[in-house]
Parts: C-alpha cells; structure tokens; sequence
C-alpha cells in the first residue's frame, strides 16, 4: 500500500463517532454566546437558559416530539436508567420483560429493581435475534407492568418490530421503552407517530459530542417518573444538575443531518451507506466466505456483523481479530463496545443459540459517513491479511 491507502480506517460506529461537519463550530458558538448556568437570574444564565430551550424545541421538532417530553442527561445509560427505574419505583412492584439482547445499561437497570420486588424475565429471540413474537405476548399478562426491548441491536445489527411489540404492549396497557441509540445514529423516527412510551438516544452515536442524550417520555408517564439525580431541581425536577447548553447544541445540530425515515423503512435508510455495507459484506462473503449473522432484512444499514473461521473451519478469536485488524490500520469491535474488555462468551449471541465454541469468533463492522467506496479495496487487503494472521496462530 502507498501512504495514502495506509491511513487507518474507523469501522465502529456503533462503538462512537467522529463528529459530524458544522457540529464543533456551533458548539463553540454557542460557548461564546450562552456559557451562563441556565439556572442563574442574570443575563448570563437568561442567555443560557434561551439557548437551551431552544435547542430543545428544535430537537423536539426533529423527532416529532413536544418540548415537554424530552429530558436532556448525560446520555443513553442515565437515560435508560431514569426511565425504567424512575417509571417503575412509581408503579406496584411487578414484573418487567426485557428482551434477551439488551444492551448491558437496560439489564443493569432491570436488575437494580429487584430488591423492590420486581421480577426480570428475559423474552426469547430466535436464531436472527428477532424476538418470538408468541412468547412475547405470552409474557404481557399480570404481573407484566413494564416492557424494555431494544430497537436496533448492537451487536448483530437486529431491528425489532416495533410497531408490533408496540402495538401488543398498548393492548395490555403497558408502558413500553425502547434503547434506539443505534437507530438514530441512522434515521429519526416519527414520536408523534411511535406506539412507544419512553424512548433513549446518545449523541455521540449519531455524529454528536460525548456527555449528553435524551429520554423521549409521553406525559401520562412522564407526570410518574420519579428522579434518580436531586438537588437542583432541573428537568422539571426529574433530573438535577447543570444542563450543558453547549452540548445540547452540538447533538441537535448532529441530528439535524439526519433524515427523518418511517419505522418500516429503517433497513432501507441511509441508502449510501446501506450500499456500501452491502458491497463490503458481498466482497468479504465472496472471498473468504465469512458468514453473517443477524437478520439479514431488518437490520441496522450501517451494521455487518460476521463470525470467523480459520481455512479448516475452526473458530477464530473475535478479540484476537480486532488486535490484529487494528495493526493493519482497521477499527473495529468483537461486540459491543460497552462491555469490551471481558473475554467471555457473547449473552447476545447465546441468547440466539450460537454453538458455544462460537459464540467468541464474532467481529462487527459499522461504517459511517466517513467511510467512501474508495476504502472498500483497501478494507478487503487488511481483512485478508489479518484473516492470514490469525488462522496461523
């Protein structure tokens, strides 16, 4: 490779992302303008305060939302965490349903209601990590009073049909939230039009900077959602703490660059990088004959996840893999990047049923909108070599 094709390469969008054009500036725009505590009475903390609420209406306005129902905090996890726990320490305590394929920060949350005498049951996926959708609503009988179930799967790239999850939680009368971080990375949904409750995002996900999201919250619910963070009083007392108007500001201007989509559209969104996914998974099934896993219609459509083996058909390291990628100038992740640093066996990947030696060999790729058809050659090279490396381990 010449220097130029040697320039390292990023495929984990799923893991965080660079940020998007035009986000940095307005960030430093509005620290120049509205560096106030919003909660302050003088003209600096009235500024701040005119810029954050601002900004939430046109976040609000992007998502289909009313300003009222989003709650800014630190990210996805907190959001997650405020929703399920806040939600359910205001309800009778009952049983919540997860789906098996959560991200780690919902089943952390689920299980933190135990000692208030919840019960946490996993609902099952099939082999393609798509929820049985019969068990599913086996489980939304008494004593179901609250249901998480992701909507874009990390790992493997599944879309859940939310519609009909929705729909089915709707008829119980139960209150649904879903994990769409990876879901807005791509395409926003329609709220006004989503049979969901409670819904969580992160910024830097989708081209927005670290340290702040959202959780979307219908008003029956939000008027029972108790905080988890007090003091202040912030958040319509649901969230204390200095909001950063600043970082508000850069997630809605990453937003605002992405297209709205409807919810039975989303593997089809993103058309540019869908096709490049597409001819990158094509080059890398036609020459090495990596299998995917996942389902293979509704998927995120900038997600390929894969599951080696070496030329005799043996199981490769996922772990091993991505050190050996990373030397020849590719970034990429054995999973999900929130719980990266213990080697053991995928929850996600035994929750589909994957043969136990397997369930280690899994890489995934996530591409963004850096990524360019020019790469793809160079993509498949290092692929190659890396491949070589590690079947001669």
């Amino acid at each position: 490779m010449d220097k130029a094709d040697a320039r390292p390469i990023y495929l984990d969008a799923c893991a965080t992302t660079p940020l998007r054009p035009g986000v940095q500036q307005r960030m430093v725009a509005v620290q120049n303008q509205a560096w106030g505590n919003p909660s302050s009475l003088h003209c600096f903390g009235i500024a701040a305060a005119e810029a954050l609420e601002r900004t939430r209406v046109e976040i609000a306005s992007l998502l289909g939302a009313e300003a009222n129902e989003v709650l800014i905090t630190s990210g996805a996890t907190e959001s997650i965490h405020l929703g399920l726990r806040g939600l359910a320490s205001s309800l009778p305590p009952g049983r919540i349903v997860i789906s098996a394929v959560e991200h780690p920060a919902v089943t952390a949350a689920a299980q933190a209601l135990t000692p208030l005498g919840w019960q946490v049951c996993m609902a099952p996926v099939d082999a393609q990590g798509t929820i049985q959708l019969d068990r599913f609503a086996e489980l939304l009988q008494p004593p179901t009073r609250l249901v998480s179930v992701i909507w874009g799967q990390s790992e493997v790239g599944t879309l859940q049909p939310i519609q009909t999850i929705g729909a089915l939680c709707r008829q119980h009368g139960i209150p649904l939230h879903t994990d769409a971080t990876q879901v807005i990375s791509q395409a926003l949904p329609d709220w006004s039009t989503l049979p969901v409750d409670l819904l969580t995002a992160s910024a830097h996900k989708c081209g927005g900077p670290r340290g702040v999201g959202l959780l979307l919250v219908r008003g029956a619910w939000k008027q029972q959602l108790t905080a988890l963070l007090t003091g202040g009083g912030q958040e319509s007392n649901l969230r204390s703490g200095t909001e950063s108007a600043v970082l508000l500001a850069g997630m809605a201007e990453a937003l605002s660059q992405i297209q709205r989509c409807g919810v039975d559209a989303l593997s089809n969104s993103g058309n540019g990088i869908r096709r490049l996914r597409d001819a990158l998974e094509l080059q890398l099934g036609q020459r090495f004959g990596v299998a995917t896993i996942g389902q293979p219609d509704q998927r995120l459509p900038h997600h390929l996840a894969l599951l080696l083996r070496d030329r005799s058909g043996q199981p490769l390291s996922g772990r091993r893999m991505v050190r050996v990628l990373d030397r020849e100038g590719l970034a990429v992740s054995s999973g999900s990047a929130c719980s990266s640093g213990r080697d053991t066996d995928s929850s996600v990947l035994t929750a589909m049923g994957l043969p136990r030696e397997m369930r280690r060999s899994s890489l995934r790729l996530s591409l963004g909108f850096w990524n360019s058809d020019d790469q793809i050659e160079s993509i498949v090279e290092r692929f190659e070599r890396a491949l070589l490396t590690c079947s001669e381990a």
